[in-house]
């Protein structure tokens, strides 16, 4: 956050995490639903732990990530925070100049003491997708990774047709699929295979 009422982030609406949460609540699992601000109704039955900042996040995952099995990293954590945030508005004014840290990685640091539990994460690049995605796989010791790409012939947020590539140690999957919910499943069907070859 800039100050109380500005804030940076990145562009993002739920529809995938909501879409996981929802498919395995409907195959049985018991769901914990770790979500930002958004529309979106949370599905039927999950238990939802609202967040806002990075922060807050942090501390969901610490008290939540060891009661589960799998972990489905889909938020988009903005990579870098102000470094100085403000606790009053800032005023209107011609200039503001503004240094950032770099915020911490969540998904890497829940991942290295993950013992047998499997960790999804998502990649979103512009360039290089599915190498810069193989790359983090191996970084953040993730056991796979959703990678997808932005370009301006292809937006991945909102409703639109999925492009993605299911990466892990083993193989690279190019999906191409109609709706979020198709990958939900099918990117639940793996996340059990992964955790079978374990």
């Amino acid at each position: 956050m800039l100050d109380p009422v500005r804030f940076i982030t990145n562009l993002s609406t739920g529809e995938m995490g909501y879409a996981v949460a929802r498919e395995a609540k409907q195959r049985g699992f018991e769901v914990t639903l770790i979500s930002g601000p958004t529309a979106l109704a949370p599905p039927s039955g999950v238990r939802l732990i609202p967040m806002v900042t990075v922060e807050d996040l942090k501390r969901a995952l610490s008290r939540h990530f060891f009661q589960n099995d799998l972990l489905v990293m889909a938020a988009a954590v903005g990579d870098f925070l102000p470094a100085h945030p403000r606790m009053k508005k800032m005023l209107r004014q011609k200039r503001w100049k503004v240094t950032f840290r770099q915020a911490p990685d969540l998904v890497r640091e829940v991942a290295q003491r993950k013992g047998r539990r499997i960790v999804v994460g998502f990649s979103l690049e512009t360039e290089n997708w599915l190498s810069r995605s193989r790359e983090k796989l191996k970084a953040k010791h993730l056991d796979g990774i959703v990678a997808n790409y932005f370009s301006p012939r292809h937006n991945p947020f909102g409703e639109g047709r999925v492009h993605v590539a299911l990466i892990d140690a083993k193989q690279t999957r190019i999906l191409r699929l109609g709706k979020k919910s198709a990958l939900a499943g099918v990117l639940l069907n793996w996340a059990i295979a992964l955790a079978g070859e374990r």
